[in-house]
C-alpha cells in the first residue's frame, strides 16, 4: 500500500512539473524544427555544437559574437556537456538530437528538482509538504527558469542551489544529537552540501556564490565552531576540490557583470527583463507566489514566537532559511533574475511557515485560495486572447522565416554578418557564421556598432563599420523596431533617414556597397561588395 502511494505521488508530481514546463511546446516545435525561447539559448547551443565538433573542448572564447574580436564569456562547461551527453542518448532516436537535447534539458532538470524535493520533504516529515511541491510545480517564474526550449545555466544553478540549501538545513537539524547514526547522517548531508555548492558555483559565479556567502555568514553568526565541525570536513574537502578543478578546467577568473558601468551598458541593461527592478508593490509577486506571500510576514512572526520557546536546533534552522528568504527578496527587488532563487527558497520555506497552524483544513483552504493569481496567469497562458494568440503565431512564423534567411549564409568559409543584436545569436546558430552583435554584456562593443550602423545617415560611416568587422552579409529587419531599440541602446533620437529604414523599405535606394540578395516576410539579406 505504501509503495502504491509513493508511485501515485511521484506520478502526479512528475505530470504536473512536466505539463507546466512543456506548455509552450507549440512555440518550440514549429514546422519540424526546434526554436529556443531566448537569444542566450542560441549562444549556449552554439557552444554545445562546438563541443560536439571538438570533443573535450572547453569553450573559453566566443568567436561567433562581437566578431572579429570575439568575447570571453561568463558561461562555463558543465551545462555544455550535460546537453551534449543528453544529445548522445537521443541520437539513436532522432536526427535532431542536439536541438532536442537543448529543448528538453531544462524541463528534465526541473523534474529532478521536483523528485529531490519530494524525497527531501518526505524525509523531513513536513505536515504541509505538498504546499511546497505544488508551488514548485506551478509557480510561473520557476517554470520559466526550467521551461521547454530554454537551455540556460539558471535551470542547473537552481537545482544545485536547492539541493545545497536543503542539505544545509537537514545537517543543521541534527546538531544537538550525538548518536553514531546521526553523526553518519550529518557527514552524508555535509558531503552533499559541499558537492552541490561546489558545482553550483562552477556553473555560475554569481547567485550561487552570493547565496553561499550568506549561508557562511549566517552559520558564523549562529556558531562559528559549526563551520569547522568534524562532520563538515569531508564536505569542505570536496567543495575545495571541485572549485580547484573548475578553475583548472576553465582557466579564467570570475567576471561579474553587476560591476560593469558606462552609458552603453546602462542603456542596454534597461532592455533586459532579468535586470529590471521588481518593486514590492508590483503585482507580479502574486503571479509568482500567490497571495501567500502577502501573509508571509505574519507567518514569520508566528514562527519566530514559537521557535523562541523551542529547541536551539529548530531555531537555528528557522533563522538560516529566513535569512536566505529575506536576502533573495531584497535582491529580487534589485534584479528580477533573483526571483528564480527567491521562489525556490520561498517554496522550501513554506511548510516551515505553515507548521504552527494546526488546522489542516484551514491551511489547505487558504493555500487553495492563495494560488488564484497563479492559476489566473496559467489561464492567460493556456487560453490566450486573440491579440496574444496572434502575436504568438506571428512570432513563430517570423522565427521560421529568419531561419530560412540564415540558411543562405551557410558556407565552409567564414563570412561574418551584421544583424540586430537580439536576433544575432539565432542567426549565428542557424548559419554557422559569426556575427558582429550578440545578446550578452560581453559583446556590447558589437551591439553598439550594429546600432550605429542601422541608425547611420552617413553611408561612409556605415561602410567603415562593415570594414572594421569584416562583414560579408547584412540582415535587415523590421525597421521600426530596429530603429527604436538601436536608439535606446545608444541613448540618441531616431534619425529621419536611418539606414535601417532604407534597407527595410526602399531596397532600390541602398548604398552601392550593399547588393540585395534575398528576402522574405521577416527581413532582407544584403551582400557587402566593394562598390562605393
Amino acid at each position: 500500500m505504501r509503495g502504491t502511494c509513493v508511485v501515485i505521488e511521484i506520478a502526479i508530481l512528475s505530470a504536473l512539473v512536466l505539463a507546466t514546463r512543456c506548455a509552450n511546446y507549440q512555440d518550440v516545435f514549429v514546422a519540424g524544427n526546434v526554436y529556443f525561447t531566448d537569444a542566450d539559448c542560441y549562444a549556449r547551443m552554439t557552444r554545445v555544437r562546438m563541443c560536439q565538433q571538438h570533443p573535450g573542448l572547453i569553450v573559453r572564447h566566443h568567436n561567433f559574437e562581437n566578431y572579429p574580436r570575439g568575447t570571453t564569456p561568463h558561461t562555463t562547461a558543465p551545462l555544455d556537456y550535460l546537453i551534449l551527453t543528453l544529445s548522445i542518448l537521443l541520437k539513436p532516436f532522432t536526427v535532431h538530437a542536439t536541438d532536442l537535447a537543448g529543448a528538453f534539458i531544462s524541463p528534465l532538470l526541473g523534474l529532478l528538482g521536483g523528485w529531490f524535493l519530494w524525497w527531501w520533504s518526505k524525509l523531513m516529515k513536513f505536515r504541509y509538504r505538498w504546499a511546497l511541491l505544488i508551488l514548485y510545480a506551478i509557480s510561473p517564474i520557476l517554470v520559466h527558469a526550467t521551461e521547454l526550449g530554454r537551455p540556460d545555466h539558471q535551470s542547473l544553478s537552481i537545482l544545485l542551489v536547492t539541493i545545497a540549501i536543503c542539505a544545509e538545513w537537514t545537517w543543521q537539524g541534527g546538531s544537538s544529537r550525538k548518536t553514531d547514526a546521526i553523526h553518519d547522517s550529518r557527514i552524508a548531508w555535509s558531503t552533499l552540501s559541499g558537492v552541490a555548492w561546489g558545482l553550483a558555483i562552477w556553473v555560475s559565479l554569481y547567485e550561487p556564490l552570493v547565496l553561499f556567502l550568506i549561508v557562511l555568514a549566517t552559520r558564523g553568526l549562529q556558531d562559528r565552531h559549526l563551520l569547522f565541525a568534524k562532520d563538515r570536513r569531508i564536505g569542505w574537502i570536496l567543495f575545495a576540490a571541485i572549485i580547484t578543478f573548475a578553475f583548472v578546467v576553465e582557466r579564467r577568473g570570475p567576471q561579474l557583470s553587476i560591476f560593469h558601468s558606462g552609458e552603453l551598458f546602462r542603456n542596454w541593461s534597461r532592455s533586459i527583463g532579468e535586470l529590471a527592478r521588481v518593486w514590492p508593490a508590483n503585482s507580479i509577486w502574486f503571479h509568482w507566489a500567490g497571495y501567500m506571500i502577502a501573509v508571509a510576514p505574519l507567518l514569520i512572526w508566528v514562527l519566530a514566537r514559537e521557535r523562541n520557546n523551542g529547541a536551539p536546533g529548530g531555531r537555528a534552522q528557522a533563522i538560516f532559511i529566513l535569512a536566505l528568504l529575506l536576502a533573495t527578496y531584497c535582491f529580487t527587488i534589485w534584479q528580477a533574475r533573483w526571483a528564480y532563487f527567491f521562489m525556490s527558497i520561498f517554496a522550501i520555506a513554506l511548510p516551515l511557515l505553515l507548521e504552527p497552524l494546526k488546522s489542516r483544513t484551514a491551511v489547505w483552504i487558504a493555500f487553495a485560495l492563495s494560488i488564484f493569481p497563479i492559476l489566473g496567469d496559467w489561464d492567460e497562458r493556456l487560453w490566450p486572447n486573440e491579440t496574444e494568440y496572434g502575436r504568438r503565431v506571428e512570432q513563430r512564423n517570423e522565427s521560421v522565416q529568419l531561419r530560412d534567411l540564415a540558411i543562405n549564409l551557410k558556407s565552409s568559409e567564414a563570412h561574418p554578418f551584421l544583424a540586430p543584436w537580439w536576433i544575432s545569436p539565432s542567426i549565428a546558430y542557424w548559419s554557422g557564421q559569426p556575427g558582429v552583435a550578440g545578446s550578452s554584456h560581453e559583446s556590447l562593443e558589437g551591439v553598439g556598432d550594429s546600432a550605429r550602423f542601422f541608425l547611420a545617415e552617413d553611408w561612409g560611416m556605415a561602410r567603415v563599420i562593415l570594414g572594421e568587422h569584416k562583414v560579408t552579409w547584412v540582415l535587415a529587419y523590421d525597421s521600426e523596431r530596429v530603429a527604436r531599440n538601436s536608439a535606446a541602446v545608444l541613448g540618441v533620437a531616431v534619425p529621419r533617414q536611418a539606414l535601417c529604414s532604407v534597407l527595410d523599405r526602399t531596397s532600390a535606394q541602398v548604398p552601392r556597397f550593399l547588393a540585395f540578395s534575398a528576402q522574405n516576410g521577416a527581413g532582407k539579406l544584403y551582400r557587402v561588395g566593394n562598390n562605393r
